[in-house]
């Protein structure tokens, strides 16, 4: 053997067992598998009380996400309560970030009712929510996690995640190199096709409510509200599903389908075209798109409706946002619900470490059973409308009235603001009341 093929031997067998057996090994407090609202709202809220964590996110930001852009109340009150001027920075920020104040129901009879999120408006009045494109929205979040107690790691590929000891290790590869990741909790905000989901739960990472969705942006749409509600219209074309029109700064629309994968599959139905039908064809929606243009492609996406109560987290994990199945069942909204489950996330870890239990039992009163408490009564409300809308004459007939009754829209327009008003939307007898006006 040559004395360079003797070197290249030795190399071999001495540098790469040692090179193995080096892998970078971190200790932390927390991993958070994702870094979409709901792993920084778990972040926000883990930097604000002092726990170290490492992030993990397979992009490098900015990165689009394919959504609807809508960011509710609950989006308002996490950012509010993680820091106060991040929302003043919002709100004095239109070119990013669009006021939003009520939302449009279009029933499919072509009856519109205009639902705005303050009746009591003053001109002190916040906007309680906005619009802004992902790409926008998640980058601005991903700023804000910069923190002493936060470590990122951007453009990260998962490689294996296993438990031992209480503890969870997840192995990264990042820049070439590898890195495991220890810690005693560790969250999935990665999405509805969750890795941590798919890990913990048996390969169960298809949550049995799952809709699909398309995105479009627009430029040029008319017709839009003065005040940019946004717009859900239950057409004849798309039912059992919606159309979601939704301003954006800019000049620019969000426009899109909803509709339940199963629908899709039983009556094989190509959500694209029928789309584009109702977009050319509908003689309410037709005119305003007769000078739009269509801006970069028609994307998909899943969404995982909290339609029931799921398991959301076990013995050192929890999941939050779409790894929990957590998308409002009627209006497709998720990144509120995302943002306040992460908040929830961190409130839960926090006692984790004070008590130092990681438990399966502990974590589903500290975490599942809390964010039920909070979320609960309005998904449960938002899965009966959204069968309400699958009843065409039912749906037509409540907007009908409505329409025509300014105290019955004043009464639903409360309702959206006061959740125990809200309640009554779930009872047959309201709906029989405004049927035989009783």
């Amino acid at each position: 053997m040559s004395p360079g093929h003797a070197g290249t031997f030795y190399f071999l067998l001495v540098y790469l067992p040692y090179r193995a057996m080096s892998i970078e090994r971190i200790a932390t407090s927390a991993i958070v598998i994702g870094a979409g609202p709901a792993g920084a709202g778990t972040s926000f809220f883990l930097s604000k009380f002092g726990i170290p964590h490492i992030v993990v996110e397979k992009e490098y930001f900015p990165r689009d996400k394919v959504c609807g852009d809508a960011c509710s109340g609950k989006t308002v009150l996490v950012l509010n309560r993680a820091n106060p001027e991040w929302m003043k920075e919002i709100q004095n920020t239109e070119q990013d970030f669009l006021p939003a104040w009520g939302i449009s129901f279009v029933a499919p009879n072509g009856k519109v009712l205009e639902i705005p999120f303050e009746p009591n408006r003053t001109k002190e009045s916040k906007p309680p929510g906005f619009t802004t494109p992902r790409l926008v929205f998640d980058n601005f979040l991903f700023q804000k996690m910069a923190s002493p107690f936060c470590k990122i790691y951007q453009g990260a590929k998962i490689e294996d995640i296993k438990n031992e000891n209480g503890k969870a290790i997840v192995t990264i590869l990042h820049e070439g190199k590898q890195c495991q990741i220890v810690s005693p909790m560790l969250v999935g905000a990665d999405g509805d096709k969750s890795i941590v989901r798919r890990k913990y739960q048996k390969g169960d990472n298809s949550p049995k409510a799952y809709s699909v969705g398309l995105r479009a942006y627009y430029e040029g749409v008319s017709g839009l509200h003065a005040e940019n509600f946004i717009e859900l219209h239950f057409l004849p074309e798309i039912q059992p599903g919606y159309l979601w029109i939704f301003p954006l700064p800019n000049g620019m629309t969000n426009v899109g389908v909803g509709i339940l994968s199963e629908t899709v599959r039983k009556k094989k139905i190509n959500l694209r075209e029928q789309m584009l039908f109702a977009i050319r064809n509908n003689p309410a929606i037709a005119p305003r798109f007769a000078n739009a243009t269509l801006n970069g492609k028609i994307q998909g996406w899943g969404l995982p409706l909290a339609v029931e109560r799921q398991s959301m987290s076990g013995d050192n994990y929890i999941l939050t946002g779409d790894a929990a199945a957590l998308i409002d069942p009627f209006t497709g909204e998720g990144i509120g619900n995302a943002l306040y489950s992460g908040m929830l996330a961190a409130e839960a870890i926090q006692k984790c470490i004070s008590g130092n239990n990681y438990s399966g039992d502990f974590l589903k009163e500290q975490y599942d059973d809390v964010v039920y408490k909070r979320l609960g009564d309005e998904l449960k409300i938002s899965t009966t409308l959204q069968r309400l809308s699958c009843h065409r004459w039912l749906f037509n007939a409540v907007v009908n009235k409505a329409y025509k009754s300014v105290s019955l829209r004043n009464t639903i327009s409360c309702m959206f603001s006061d959740i125990d008003l809200r309640d009554k939307l779930r009872k047959p007898s309201f709906y029989f009341k405004i049927l035989f006006n009783r």
